[in-house]
């Protein structure tokens, strides 16, 4: 009869060394109030609040043409695709923009000083 193996060191059921070494929930205000944490709210939100409004106000004026510029966007741009068709497939497109973007700008400018922050919590320094 084979023993059972304790699980590997990988493992997410394996409980930490000892309780002390999980972060208190002060460590966590004291994180929040960091010069470090503030950065990396501003870096977030000078990116994702911009875009965001901006993605919004191209949408809204896509649905406003579509409702009150019909004869706009019964324009024959190529062959059967009118203006409409296009601007439609913009929005996908603009979409897929915007979460590329957003994944290059969060992997150069918040995932690195997210990290740091991690670290230094979970270092307890």
């Amino acid at each position: 009869m084979a023993s059972a193996s304790p699980p590997p060191q990988d493992s997410p059921d394996r409980a930490p060394e000892s309780p002390s070494e999980a972060p208190s929930g002060a460590d966590y205000r004291e994180v929040q109030g960091s010069t470090e944490f503030a950065e990396l709210r501003r870096a977030h939100r000078s990116f994702a609040f911009p875009l965001t409004v901006a993605f919004i106000a191209w949408y809204l004026l896509y649905v406003l043409l579509s409702s009150y510029a019909g004869d706009f966007m019964k324009i024959k741009v190529a062959g059967n695709l009118n203006m409409a068709f296009v601007l439609g497939l913009a929005q996908f497109v603009t979409t897929f923009l915007i979460a590329w973007w957003y994944s290059r700008h969060a992997e150069a400018e918040l995932d690195p000083r997210a990290e740091a922050i991690k670290t230094r919590l979970e270092s307890g320094a």
